[in-house]
């Protein structure tokens, strides 16, 4: 990485432009070709140095409802069961712990009645059953690395 990709990366985690355009107006802003961009964003995610792009959107500011879920998987059902909440829409992140409840999910639904309905048939599909932690409070973190001037 060269000093051209910090700054590519400092633009999108920080001021990714909201246009038709957004890689054309990064190339603008550092005087290069939309091509080399593009080229050079591609090759962080190839390497996996990005692992996404995409927009964080407050759904309970939309009227959705959402939930923390944990279920206690044994070991040799894990691959099993991920596949199963990876079946339902509206599963945002779905990650194995180390810990008793060793799979999380968020769910996010249209409500709290079709939050409910989902997760009991996951758990009658599964026969495990889930632990529901809806959001009482959202606290935002925001993280960026900065790159600043780095070689």
């Amino acid at each position: 990485m060269d000093h051209t990709d910090h700054a590519i990366l400092d633009i999108l985690q920080n001021a990714m432009p909201l246009t038709l355009q957004p890689f054309k107006d990064i190339a603008d802003q550092l005087a290069l070709k939309e091509d080399e961009v593009i080229e050079r964003i591609d090759a962080m995610k190839k390497s996996g140095l990005i692992r996404r792009i995409g927009g964080i959107i407050d759904s309970h500011q939309l009227g959705y409802y959402s939930t923390l879920c944990a279920i206690d998987v044994p070991e040799k059902r894990i691959d099993e069961v991920a596949a199963m909440i990876n079946q339902i829409p509206g599963v945002t992140h779905n990650y194995l712990r180390d810990h008793s409840y060793n799979i999380w999910f968020t769910l996010t639904s249209s409500s709290k009645a079709e939050s409910d309905r989902q997760l009991k048939e996951l758990e009658r599909c599964c026969g495990l059953k889930i632990l529901s932690m809806p959001t009482t409070k959202v606290y935002k973190i925001k993280v960026s690395f900065a790159m600043g001037d780095k070689p």
